[in-house]
């Protein structure tokens, strides 16, 4: 397969956002709803948690099994199923009358939260290492900018929803909606966005029109897992998701029950805060980028640094007193735009030290790694909120602890990233030479 020209890839990356930035409104929209979802079940702290619990539990379960297919089978053609089943289980968690019912039906759209290893796996066949960890950051800005969305259709258009839907709650509504924007995403990617061959972007196969195919094998995965940087990538993002799953699925409470912030103030105060968010994402994967070019430490220098910055602005943020919201404002800011630098380098620093053929299977390995543990951060949380009965004390021992965590397994990761990244190339070097 020829390589596609200089446009196409960015029609691709478009697609992508755009998925990625509807998926994520609908899989975070969740936390800004949870007072009135809360109303109906007649749920407390740890139910709560369980909820959201559910749904990362089976996102993590079948990691391995997405990365498997993905790099077996065709990416974007699979990506569409991931759509399509994304809109299905909304539908049907938007219409159960039971707290059981919504536990199980919510715990279902986890099944499409692990598609990405495959999107992520696509788009380094489309775009060189150099420039990989930015454009990562442009797809992972619909993060943050979808839990924008979320909350301004939580707060301003589920309530106009209610009764739309026959007699149905507003959130309720505004679940059937984000589910249908599943299915028609699904028929997007389906028709638009086309296979690449594996490995395509590599710098040893630049000029050449034709490379060869290069097909999963078990023991190259084994190969990946046993380099030593993936061991402390690992251990860092078991720890490193820990504080996201708690801001996501706490945080708008928080400042609702603790802050005493209205809708309104809520919306003021994080929409900024979301907004440089999203901007760290790209920042942070552009600082990789740029430091990667002068020594192959860049992205976990850069990422390092985040998790540490991120720590210190989020303590100083939560002590801040509560009637002193414009130095609240400031510290969430900081922590905010310093929180996304590792994601984006740790997906491409994944890739700078894995073959093409099992990149979606290292990722989703590494995904597993870190969901299996965090996946039990909300309904930790939420324990903790009801023993201590102080969810600022949640919050805070949860995220502030990860943190620190990454931060030395970063300082682990700088000793071997060098070896590992140029074992990989040594590799595809001899593969260009065999043409």
């Amino acid at each position: 397969m020829k390589k596609p020209g200089k446009a196409y890839p960015i029609f691709v990356v478009v697609i992508f956002s755009l998925f990625m930035l509807l998926h994520q409104t609908d899989k975070l929209m969740i936390g800004s709803l949870q007072t009135d979802i809360s109303a109906t079940f007649k749920l407390n702290d740890l139910q709560w948690g369980l909820i959201n619990s559910g749904a990362l539990i089976v996102g993590t379960i079948l990691y391995p099994i997405w990365g498997y297919l993905y790099d077996r089978y065709s990416r974007a053609k699979l990506l569409s199923l991931a759509s399509l089943i994304w809109g299905a289980t909304t539908w049907v968690s938007s219409i159960v009358k039971t707290f059981g019912g919504f536990l199980a039906t919510r715990s279902s759209t986890g099944i499409d939260d692990s598609a990405y290893p495959g999107l992520y796996s696509l788009i380094a066949d489309y775009f060189t290492p150099r420039v990989r960890g930015r454009i990562y950051g442009i797809l992972q800005l619909t993060q943050p900018i979808g839990y924008l969305l979320g909350m301004i259709l939580a707060l301003m258009v589920a309530p106009t929803l209610t009764g739309v839907f026959g007699n149905l709650e507003g959130w309720r509504a505004i679940f059937i909606i984000t589910g249908s924007l599943g299915l028609v995403m699904a028929i997007v990617i389906f028709f638009g966005v086309k296979e690449m061959p594996r490995g395509q972007s590599e710098p040893e196969f630049a000029g050449m029109d034709e490379i060869g195919q290069f097909r999963f094998k078990w023991s190259s995965l084994k190969d990946v897992l046993k380099k030593k940087t993936m061991w402390f990538v690992f251990l860092q993002g078991f720890a490193g998701v820990f504080p996201w799953n708690v801001i996501t699925f706490f945080f708008f409470g928080y400042l609702m029950t603790v802050r005493k912030y209205d809708d309104g103030a809520v919306l003021m105060t994080m929409g900024p805060v979301i907004i440089i968010l999203a901007l760290g994402y790209f920042v942070g994967g552009a600082l990789g980028d740029w430091l990667f070019k002068r020594t192959l430490k860049g992205r976990i220098l850069i990422s390092s640094a985040g998790v540490l910055l991120g720590a210190i602005f989020l303590f100083l943020a939560i002590k801040t007193p509560v009637a002193d919201r414009n130095t609240f404002f400031i510290f969430m800011s900081l922590t905010a735009l310093f929180m996304p630098f590792s994601s984006p380098n740790v997906i491409s620093t994944v890739f700078d030290i894995s073959l093409p053929e099992v990149r979606s299977s290292a990722q989703a390995v590494e995904y597993f790694v870190e969901n299996s543990g965090a996946a039990l951060a909300p309904t930790l949380a939420g324990a903790i909120s009801v023993a201590t009965g102080s969810l600022e004390l949640a919050i805070l021992v949860v995220c502030i602890t990860a943190w620190v965590l990454c931060f030395f397994l970063y300082l682990g990761a700088l000793l071997f990233v060098d070896r590992d990244i140029k074992s990989l190339h040594a590799v595809l070097a001899e593969r260009a030479k065999q043409g």
